[in-house]
């Protein structure tokens, strides 16, 4: 990490303002030369974290000191160790004209800096113990969240929530492991000999806590991926008129051609507190179409999966067989709520009916999009831990939970070896081999192949 490295931190469509962001030895030096402080400051005598409004130079243009403005913008410093990735840093907020960062990174090229690979800054900062593993890929869940309680998750793993958890399971198994070696190895020595239950005990605290890390693991794949929620009924009742209300626009084809929906088509949107991702499916009727039988056959299998189930009905007609046949191929354990459409038109549906099957309803109309808020009532109400925000103790990473995994069942044998009074260099095996996986979780004993692939999802300029 001897080289310094620059990269666009705000992509490259237009905008206000375009940053660029540049780390490494010479990043105060090159910046000097390039950048110029309407009040005669020079950036190697800049204080940290302060802007300075000035101007950037093409020093490329010419021979003399007279060289080309490229733009107006304001600078600021940042010194290593206490800079976001632990090197000297520095920030130019220029016009968001993507010519105009293109020319200012083509003149730092010229002065030696080279661009960043993706998610370079942020290795950096896991390189310099400015943060750990968990850390560092909060801050993609923080990039890529689509709710506020994803968000607020994520920046409670980057304050350090899962690190200090970590941490406290890591110390815990090296005082054992450390007791057991000084009793092993020195057994001349006045050391305190094994307590079996106060092990025991420590060991089953430790799988309670690895136990309930993981537990958090599946609601925070539909936190991050949203609900997987499939829109039912028979054709022509309004399912994708439903959609597209959700959406905001016209995402599924509208007809009133009964099978114009075929196949299943999938988009994610956040419906109060919660995030869906809603599955329009083929309308479910008996037909001899071999086409049609496919998408009904999608229909049923999405059904099977879902974790709600919106049961789309037409109030202007009287309960249909195939709208029972519906309800009923819905799991009985599966959350669904009976979506009366097109109440814009004279209802003449049987609502005592509806209740009596003991399924929640709510009529609206999707052409006019009326009656949705009493919709989206009804799904927080089926989800309210979606209107509590998290502190980061949720597991939203599968590499996370995949190596918590491993720790926990390390630690469960090595507690099963120690109840049946095995030798201490079994259960030493276990401790050691738990404490590798803990470390993992943190990029304590992690590889650098590994590290370099998880940087690798990194957006460039983070």
């Amino acid at each position: 990490m001897t080289d310094t490295i620059a990269a666009i931190a705000t992509g490259s469509a237009v905008s206000a303002i375009g940053i660029i962001r540049i780390s490494g030895s010479d990043a105060l030096n090159v910046a000097n030369i390039i950048f110029k402080a309407k009040n005669g400051t020079s950036l190697m005598d800049a204080e940290d974290r302060l802007m300075y409004y000035g101007e950037i130079l093409d020093v490329t243009s010419a021979p003399s000191p007279q060289y080309n403005t490229i733009d107006f913008c304001l600078c600021m410093v940042s010194r290593g160790p206490s800079s976001y990735t632990g090197e000297d840093t520095v920030e130019f907020h220029c016009h968001g004209s993507p010519v105009i960062l293109a020319e200012v990174m083509r003149i730092l090229y010229s002065q030696g800096i080279r661009q960043a690979l993706p998610g370079e800054f942020t290795k950096r900062a896991f390189l310099n113990a400015r943060m750990d593993l968990t850390q560092a890929e909060a801050v993609v869940d923080i990039i890529e969240s689509e709710t506020p309680a994803a968000a607020q998750n994520a920046v409670g793993q980057l304050r350090g929530t899962i690190s200090l958890k970590m941490s406290s399971v890591y110390s815990k198994l090296t005082d054992i492991m450390a007791h057991f070696h000084a009793v092993i190895d020195y057994p001349d020595e006045d050391i305190d000999e094994f307590n079996i239950d106060s092990y025991l005990s420590t060991l089953y605290g430790i799988a309670d806590e690895l136990q309930q890390m993981l537990d958090t693991h599946d609601r925070s794949k539909v936190l991050r991926d949203g609900v997987p929620t499939a829109i039912v009924g028979r054709p022509n009742t309004g399912k994708s008129s439903l959609l597209n209300a959700l959406l905001g626009y016209d995402r599924a084809i509208v007809t009133d051609i009964a099978g114009t929906t075929r196949d299943t088509v999938e988009e994610k949107v956040l419906i109060g507190n919660v995030l869906l991702r809603l599955i329009d499916t083929a309308g479910l009727r008996k037909t001899k179409n071999k086409v049609e039988n496919l998408g009904i056959d999608r229909s049923l299998a999405a059904i099977s999966t879902a974790e709600l189930v919106l049961l789309v009905l037409d109030s202007s007609e009287s309960l249909q067989k195939e709208d029972i046949d519906a309800l009923q191929s819905i799991p009985s354990q599966t959350p669904k709520i009976a979506v009366l459409n097109k109440s814009d038109l004279p209802s003449a549906i049987e609502t005592n009916k509806i209740a009596e099957l003991n399924v929640e309803f709510c009529a609206i109309s999707a052409l006019h999009g009326e009656g949705l808020n009493s919709l989206t009532k009804k799904i927080e109400n089926i989800f309210p831990e979606f209107g509590t925000s998290p502190s980061g103790e949720l597991i939203t990473n599968a590499r996370q939970a995949e190596a918590i995994s491993r720790s926990l069942a390390n630690i469960r044998s090595a507690s099963a070896a120690l109840a049946d009074t095995v030798t201490p260099d079994a259960v030493l095996v276990d401790i050691e081999a738990a404490m590798n996986s803990i470390g993992e979780v943190t990029g304590k004993t992690m590889r650098e192949d590994i590290i370099s692939r998880i940087f690798e999802r990194f957006c460039v300029g983070k």
